[in-house]
């Protein structure tokens, strides 16, 4: 009965979850100045040093027969080329994309996959900023694609009147096309990655609070096989968040190529 009573007010108390709040930290740097710095925008400055670091220095040290890590980073240099801007776009229109489309997807992936490196512990896309400046940028890039290759008109009347459809049915089709064009593609681009890491951040630290409160902080018995059990879902939702991390960049590279494709004249 005693134990019963324990585990009761266990679970009363409540291990500390974690709260929308843990995306608006404090600032820790130059407070009070245009420059101050929080958790969140240092991880996005730290991990963009790396990339810029890591690829400089493997290009600064590129040989004719590559080693492993020359080769693991050609290798995903080629997929993003090979499986994402020419698959979609083909070689001729997708060579001026390349270096567009894999700084997202490298940048996407490696700031999602902050989530789980230990000390950073949450997504650097998991606050609407970084996924808002991606779906601007392909915003920017189909209507610049649109204006070069058909004109702005031709695009429009492309985009919003298809072919053969009545002119009672256009009127209610017309200004949906227009939202599609305008607000749903780069909208869907924005939620879509900022909605996945959200979550899967609050699920991760979930699993790891009440792992950490059944396990440490806890010392009834009776509550160590739930921690155990929630130790377990963490280190699967820490897999599966790297997992994610990679199929985001992905989806959100795929669909911006998509996008500035759709800006092409279909007989280009």
């Amino acid at each position: 009965m005693a134990g019963l009573v324990s585990a009761q007010m266990v679970l009363a108390s409540g291990p500390d979850f974690p709260t929308i709040n843990d995306f608006l930290p404090p600032e820790i740097l130059f407070q009070g100045t245009p420059f101050a710095l929080n958790r969140i925008i240092l991880i996005r400055l730290i991990m963009t040093v790396v990339i810029l670091l890591v690829l400089g220095i493997t290009a600064m040290r590129a040989k004719l027969i590559p080693g492993r890590w020359q080769s693991a980073v050609e290798w995903i240099l080629g997929f993003v080329r090979n499986n994402i801007v020419y698959e979609v776009m083909g070689e001729r229109r997708g060579k001026r994309y390349v270096p567009m489309i894999t700084t997202i997807f490298m940048t996407i992936f490696l700031f999602d996959l902050c989530e789980v490196i230990p000390g950073a512990n949450i997504a650097a896309t998991a606050t609407i900023a970084m996924p808002l400046v991606f779906a601007f940028w392909t915003f920017f890039q189909y209507w610049i694609a649109a204006a070069r290759e058909q004109g702005l008109g031709k695009y429009l009347r492309h985009e919003l009147i298809p072919k053969g459809v009545p002119l009672p049915v256009l009127i209610i089709v017309l200004p949906m096309q227009l939202l599609d064009v305008l607000v749903v593609r780069p909208v869907s681009l924005m939620v879509r990655l900022f909605a996945n890491m959200l979550a899967g951040y609050f699920i991760l630290e979930l699993c790891l609070a009440a792992a950490q409160y059944f396990l440490v902080e806890v010392t009834n018995k009776l509550m160590m096989p739930l921690g155990g059990f929630m130790l377990i879902a963490a280190l699967v939702m820490t897999l599966f968040e790297s997992f994610v991390a990679a199929l985001q960049a992905f989806i959100f590279a795929t669909l911006s190529t998509v996008y500035i494709n759709l800006s092409y004249p279909e007989e280009a």
